[in-house]
C-alpha cells in the first residue's frame, strides 16, 4: 500500500514514537531529526556524531530484515539506477516508510536535476501506485535548487510528491513516448516580454 501524505503529518507521527528505530537513507547532510540511523554513500560519520551512521558500500542495504520500524528515502529514488532493487531493499528492512520525490514539473525546471536524475515520478491516485518512467527533458531548466525550494512553499503539490507506504511499495513502470515536442520556457518568456514591451511602446 502506498498513498499520498504530507511530511508534516509524518513528522507528527514520528515525534510520538520515541521507541522506534528509524532509518534515513541517502539523506546527505539533511537527515530527518527523528532518524536513529543514517546511511549514505558518503562518509558523514563526523557530521553525524550524535547518530548511528553507516556508510553504504554496495547496492544491498547493510541491515537485517525488518530491522527498522520506519525508513525514510527523501529525494533518493530518482537517482538510483536499479530502482527495482532499491525498492525491494526498502521493503526488506522495514514494513513502512516515507518517500519524497520531485514531480515531473520540478524535475524539468531545475538545472541541477538535468544531470543526475534518471527517472520521472508520478502518482496514480485511482490505483494508488507510484508511476516511474525514464526521465525526459520536456522543457529547458530555468530554476536553481534554491529557487525551487522557495517556490515549494506556495506550490508544494506541483513540485513534490510526499508518499507513505506500508508493507509494499506499489509501482508501475511506464514507457514514455519518445516523440515529444520540447518546450522552451526561455523562448516563451522572450516572446511574452517582447509583446509587453511593444504594447507599452505603442
Amino acid at each position: 500500500m502506498i498513498k499520498r501524505t504530507s511530511k508534516d503529518y509524518i513528522q507528527s507521527i514520528l515525534s510520538k514514537k520515541s521507541d522506534w528505530k528509524i532509518l534515513d537513507i541517502g539523506c546527505g547532510y539533511s537527515a530527518n531529526i527523528f532518524a536513529t540511523t543514517i546511511c549514505d554513500i558518503q562518509d558523514l560519520s563526523e557530521f553525524y556524531k550524535e547518530k548511528n551512521f553507516i556508510k553504504l558500500n554496495s547496492k544491498n542495504l547493510p541491515f537485517k530484515d525488518k530491522e527498522f520500524d520506519f525508513v525514510i528515502a527523501s529525494h533518493v529514488l530518482e537517482h538510483v539506477k536499479d530502482f527495482k532493487f532499491f525498492i525491494n531493499e526498502l521493503e526488506r528492512v522495514s514494513s513502512r516508510g516515507y518517500i519524497e520525490l520531485p514531480t515531473k514539473l520540478e524535475d524539468n525546471l531545475v538545472f541541477e536535476n538535468k544531470k543526475d536524475h534518471l527517472w520521472h515520478m508520478d502518482f496514480n491516485d485511482v490505483d494508488s501506485k507510484l508511476i516511474i518512467s525514464k526521465k525526459l527533458q520536456f522543457v529547458e531548466p530555468v530554476l536553481t535548487v534554491s529557487m525551487a525550494h522557495k517556490l515549494r512553499k506556495n506550490f508544494k503539490n506541483s513540485f513534490i510528491l510526499e508518499l507513505y507506504w506500508e508493507n509494499e511499495i506499489d509501482y508501475d513502470f511506464a514507457n514514455e513516448d519518445l516523440n515529444y515536442d520540447k518546450f522552451s520556457l526561455i523562448t516563451f518568456f522572450r516572446k511574452f516580454f517582447s509583446k509587453k514591451i511593444r504594447s507599452i511602446l505603442n
